[in-house]
């Protein structure tokens, strides 16, 4: 990732990264003493999902866009490896509905019209806002001033899909269903593996087809201790990160990672401060959402997790010696992300979740609207690069790192 910078920053705490490592400190203990050892907990998870997100440069945007321009698949490849482990861990744990002792669900929706809609308006929005939403939050963090925009737009955009939640659910869908309920965990596991696999030997011969040979990790600056301190990580490295640590959320909250469902209850949350009533709307009469948006942030697990994010993004650009904002922004690029967000915000919610929600967790759970929200985003994301150089100039990214 390339940040705009006024000043040249050095690896260290300094103070951004003192600030978020007090944050994270302080606010684990103040979250287990007064909300539950799992508020505080998940707080700390969130906080190592976003130094992993920020050191591994994992962004699925990034990904999938190298794929679309270059015929690179580096990026895809990590990603089916993420969701192969993900799913070896996690079906077994929900088809027996517990772990550790704990009740645990899947992200499991269902799987229609509003999911393709949904799932094509966030890709195009992943590529004009610049992140997915987990990119979105760990760039913003990281100190990426623009996407401090797209996230602002995401919230709006969240709040407007809570406007037509009912509309879209009501379309034609098929009923939740998950791979592992038919199959069993290993019939499931075994389907979801060849699916990866299918996908991983598609993209190494198109890559081959294109370039002659698979694009090799590009060597680091650092090595040993001070790599995984300092960054970059490998994106292996990364995805083995967000596997293990969506599964100990699935342990602690007993399901798995989110990220959007909160950008929903701020901006609610913000329109009800300034008079609009979002109890009128179908999405927030649901009992789970009237509950979550008459009670504090602190007690909604994907809010507690989202600030996490941030506060570790920060603490990793910090320690990379990257923490430099800047506001020097085009305005081409001000616009895009604006649209971009409100696409991202508006696209996750008639969609059952974004990237992580969706995507990460949704294939994880072994839910049918997750593959389906992966053709139909991917699909978004093609006509979402094809619009980029109205927006941004640059040049022809040809890694998957960044």
């Amino acid at each position: 990732m390339a940040y705009a910078q006024t000043l040249t920053p050095r690896p260290g705490l300094g103070l951004p990264g003192t600030g978020a490592l007090v944050v994270l400190a302080l606010g684990t203990i103040a979250l287990a003493l007064t909300q539950g050892a799992a508020q505080g907990a998940l707080f700390l998870v969130g906080g190592a999902l976003g130094m992993s997100l920020y050191h591994a440069a994992f962004g699925f945007t990034s990904a999938w866009r190298v794929f679309i321009l270059d015929r690179r698949g580096r990026g895809l490849r990590v990603q089916m490896l993420l969701l192969a482990m993900a799913v070896v861990l996690f079906f077994p744990a929900l088809a027996s509905g517990t772990l550790f002792g704990n009740e645990v669900r899947g992200l499991v929706s269902p799987a229609g019209l509003g999911v393709i809609a949904g799932a094509f308006i966030f890709g195009i929005g992943m590529q004009l806002g610049g992140g997915c939403a987990s990119g979105t939050l760990f760039t913003a963090g990281g100190g990426n001033a623009r996407m401090l925009i797209t996230l602002v737009f995401f919230i709006v955009g969240s709040v407007l899909g809570t406007v037509h939640f009912d509309w879209w659910a009501s379309l034609p869908a098929l009923e939740p269903v998950a791979l592992w309920q038919p199959l069993g965990p290993w019939g499931g596991i075994a389907l979801s593996l060849a699916i990866f696999g299918t996908i991983a030997l598609i993209t190494m011969r198109v890559e081959r087809n294109r370039h002659g040979t698979l694009e090799q990790p590009p060597e680091s600056e650092r090595h040993g201790m001070a790599r995984w301190l300092r960054g970059p990580w490998p994106l292996v490295g990364g995805a083995v990160a967000l596997v293990v640590l969506n599964f100990l959320t699935l342990a602690i909250s007993g399901r798995p990672w989110g990220i959007t469902s909160a950008f929903a209850l701020w901006g609610a949350k913000i329109a009800q401060a300034i008079g609009i009533d979002p109890t009128a709307w179908g999405y927030w009469q649901r009992p789970a959402n009237a509950e979550a948006l008459q009670s504090s942030v602190v007690l909604d697990v994907t809010s507690v997790m989202d600030f996490g994010i941030i506060a570790g993004a920060m603490l990793a650009a910090s320690l990379a010696g990257r923490f430099a904002p800047s506001l020097r922004i085009p305005l081409r690029s001000v616009i895009a992300a604006v649209v971009g967000g409100l696409m991202l915000g508006y696209g996750a919610r008639i969609a059952y979740g974004c990237n992580i929600g969706a995507y990460f967790s949704g294939i994880a759970s072994g839910s049918l609207h997750g593959y389906l929200w992966a053709v139909a985003a991917f699909a978004g994301n093609m006509l979402g690069v094809a619009l980029r150089p109205w927006f941004f100039m640059e040049r022809r990214t040809s890694r998957a790192d960044g």
